[in-house]
């Protein structure tokens, strides 16, 4: 799966992974861009990289774990022009999470309401949680 590429355009995945009802997300470290907030993990695609290979690149760097793509499940546009591709993933039970501390500070599995309470919640979560209560999203299918 491929993307057209547009050296214009920055693009950027995301990774939904959805256990027992329950998302993981991660706090970012302090030296990454937003410091603090809470969001799904994820980042740039490289060079002429697939979305899919970008989600397990980044999920790989991030947490030490394999992810296997689903399928994306909705796009969005950052403030600052960055497309970014909401991709459903699943991470095997048996794998640990091994956050880099250059990038995460801490992970967590939460449920959608809680993560609404979090008073550090990137604004794009909330469009996306916005997203799936209207039915726009599906993180079920495919599962």
């Amino acid at each position: 799966m491929s993307q057209m590429y547009d050296e214009s355009r920055r693009f950027g995945v995301v990774a939904v992974v959805v256990r027992d009802g329950l998302f993981l997300v991660i706090c970012r470290s302090d030296t990454v861009i937003a410091p603090g907030m809470i969001a799904f993990p994820g980042g740039a695609v490289e060079g002429r990289e697939s979305e899919a290979e970008t989600l397990v690149r980044e999920i790989r760097e991030e947490l030490g774990v394999t992810i296997t793509p689903v399928r994306r499940i909705w796009r969005s546009v950052t403030p600052w022009n960055v497309e970014l591709a909401w991709w459903l993933g699943q991470i095997d039970k048996g794998q640990t999470l091994k956050p880099n501390p250059a990038e995460v500070a801490s992970t967590h599995w939460v449920s959608a309401e809680d993560m609404r309470k979090l008073p550090n919640l990137l604004e794009s979560m909330h469009r996306f949680l916005d997203a799936m209560e209207m039915g726009q999203i599906d993180v079920n299918g495919g599962l």
